[in-house]
């Protein structure tokens, strides 16, 4: 799918590039994959043939003396008709580090020689790829843009089946069609407000019947929709990062266990067992949790208990939400309630008003007839009781719409920050329309630079070095 850019096409000096595009480690079938000006002659002396176009060719992979590293098929795609607009080859072979190596160092050696009909090297200056550069060049190229190249690495990346299937839909250009559409409509905008500074008698006439206010009001609705989904998204790629924390054995482990369903933390009921922190990924509706099960939170003179201590902290900190476990058949001890409300202090004093505490009370099965605070949960690691109940909260406070999942798309926080950077431009320009007597050059501005915060998003215009950033995170090879 071609998508119209700003940029030209690479120069045709541009340096050919090759590396192994599958993940590292053995699999049934590895690829090495080569993007250049002209790869036929590279084609040749690793094939023995000429390749047609586009249609998977069997047969030995050559080294130099011509004996075969491997047996494997051969993909030549002629530019533009490639992922990355320029010639295109592709060796699938055995899926062994050494074979793909070998087959990787026989195409570098090979592009430098000389071939024997042109009387030039095969494919000169050909080099290893960077990290992202072959995906670089497809947007380069017109054949992504900037939302649907990171979809790629999303995609890659994607923890949850429906984080799968939402950066597959930006992979698609949902994202990038709902931020065109809303670019357009910004467009229409500016136009009659240009139009309307170039002829300022008729101003009044224009705004009037051209519904300036209703369609500003319209593309803001639009915007806030878009915002949700794509909050929704960030969610789903990022997932949160949540923290359990409480006193030495009040169940932080078997808490962390019943939510993973499996024996990941070592439990025992002796106090100050998890002197590290041990983090397990979960998923509630798709939403990938990271929790992190810390050390107990009290006094030590145990100087590997200390530092434990010390990085629970520390992960408190940078948690999006807290679970704080209380211990029911303790509740009732002074020493324990004192011990409680000063962790609940230090926290409220060391964490922003932002992140959720979501208090917890464990062992309700061993103290059935407890009471529990209002807000509390009443939970039973060990019988499951108030897990469903958790795991609804723990979607609650992180903004999570349940069953809005078919229209979400992955999002990043550049891109969460770009749709509230055009939002704030659009209250802006709502501002300056609503007084008596509308600040139209204002208006205008604000339009523009609303436009110019979502065209970030796909691409449209952005700086070289924001470019570099994005790419360089994706693995080698793609």
């Amino acid at each position: 799918m071609g998508v119209a850019h700003n940029h030209a096409m690479l120069s045709p000096t541009a340096d050919p590039i090759v590396a192994i595009a599958t993940a590292p480690g053995r699999g049934a079938v590895g690829i090495v994959r080569v993007s250049g000006r002209d790869v036929a002659p590279l084609a040749r002396a690793l094939t023995g043939r000429d390749l047609a176009p586009r249609v998977a060719t069997y047969g030995p992979l050559r080294d130099a003396d011509g004996s075969p590293i491997d047996h494997g098929l051969a993909l030549h795609f002629p530019a533009p008709h490639s992922y990355t607009g320029e010639d295109v080859l592709e060796l699938q072979a055995h899926g062994g580090p050494v074979v793909l190596q070998l087959l990787l160092q026989r195409c570098l050696q090979a592009a430098a020689e000389i071939d024997a009909a042109s009387g030039a090297a095969r494919l000169p200056r050909l080099r290893l790829a960077r990290p992202g550069e072959f995906t670089e060049r497809a947007f380069l190229n017109g054949k992504l843009d900037l939302a649907q190249a990171e979809s790629v690495m999303d995609l890659i990346d994607a923890s949850t089946e429906s984080a799968a299937r939402s950066a597959s839909r930006s992979l698609a250009g949902a994202f990038s069609q709902q931020i065109h559409a809303l670019v357009d409509g910004l467009v229409q905008l500016r136009m009659l407000i240009e139009a309307t500074l170039d002829f300022p008698e008729e101003e009044i006439d224009v705004l009037s019947a051209h519904d300036v206010r209703g369609q500003l009001l319209k593309l803001q609705q639009t915007l806030r929709d878009v915002q949700a989904r794509a909050r929704q998204g960030a969610l789903l790629r990022e997932g949160i990062q949540v923290v359990i924390a409480g006193q030495p054995n009040a169940g932080k482990s078997s808490l962390l266990n019943a939510l993973a369903g499996a024996e990941l933390a070592i439990v025992t009921p002796i106090a100050g067992t998890t002197r590290d922190v041990v983090r397990q990924t979960i998923q509630i509706e798709g939403v990938p949790l990271h929790v992190l099960d810390t050390a107990g939170l009290r006094e030590s003179s145990d100087e590997v208990e200390r530092i434990g201590i010390a990085r629970a902290w520390a992960h408190i900190e940078d948690a999006d939400a807290v679970l704080l476990l209380h211990d029911l058949t303790r509740a009732g001890s002074p020493a324990y309630a004192a011990e409680d409300a000063a962790i609940a202090a230090t926290m409220a004093d060391r964490l922003p008003a932002s992140v959720p505490v979501i208090h917890l009370w464990n062992k309700h099965d061993a103290a059935p007839g407890a009471a529990v605070p209002e807000g509390g949960i009443a939970l039973s690691a060990r019988t499951g009781e108030g897990l469903d109940a958790l795991r609804r909260r723990l979607l609650d406070v992180v903004g999570w719409q349940a069953g809005a999942g078919d229209g979400l798309f992955i999002a990043r926080e550049r891109h969460l920050q770009a749709l509230a950077r055009a939002a704030a431009c659009l209250e802006s320009a709502s501002a300056h329309l609503a007084g008596a007597a509308p600040l139209l050059d204002l208006l205008a501005e604000e339009l523009r630079l609303a436009q110019n915060a979502l065209n970030e998003i796909t691409g449209e215009f952005t700086a070289d070095d924001l470019l570099g950033v994005i790419f360089a995170r994706f693995c080698i090879g793609k």
